[in-house]
């Protein structure tokens, strides 16, 4: 992969259902080479479907994490922050709770920044009231998913 990948792969990580012409003028190259180079990309397993795969570092000492929980101002009718929530590429988990809280949100970026800049997304969603947030200082523990044991 040479740096023009790379920017292909950080505009799709970005958005990945960006248009090859939008794409093309972000990384200054014509439409018919950024479809090539998007395919050899597929081929070679970089990109799978409209998810990038990167490889994995470290237990993912270069992402930020940060933990966010929104309130909306209809828990009711709020399926419209859920639904924008999810379409934001650097959410890994959206859960609506009970009690007090309404939604967690954990989100994992390759920036400070780009957590801010998430965050100020967030803010000016129609339906969002307030937030709270905590960013990770360390990551203690990263168990993968798959199957649980069973208490014995």
């Amino acid at each position: 992969m040479d740096a023009i990948d790379e920017k292909i792969i950080a505009e799709l990580t970005r958005n990945a259902r960006i248009s090859h012409a939008e794409l093309a003028s972000r990384v200054l190259l014509s439409r018919n080479a950024v479809r090539q180079r998007v395919e050899r990309l597929e081929r070679q397993g970089h990109i799978a479907g409209y998810t990038v795969v990167r490889p994995t570092r470290d237990a993912g000492d270069d992402l930020v994490s940060a933990l966010v929980l929104v309130y909306r101002q209809d828990r009711m009718r709020g399926g419209d922050v859920l639904a924008a929530l999810t379409r934001i590429p650097e959410v890994t988990i959206c859960e609506v709770l009970s009690g007090d809280f309404d939604i967690m949100v954990r989100l994992e970026a390759t920036s400070l920044g780009r957590i801010r800049d998430i965050w100020e997304e967030i803010a000016q969603m129609p339906g969002v009231r307030d937030m709270v947030t905590a960013l990770a200082l360390s990551r203690v523990a990263n168990r993968p998913r798959g199957g649980r044991r069973s208490a014995g």
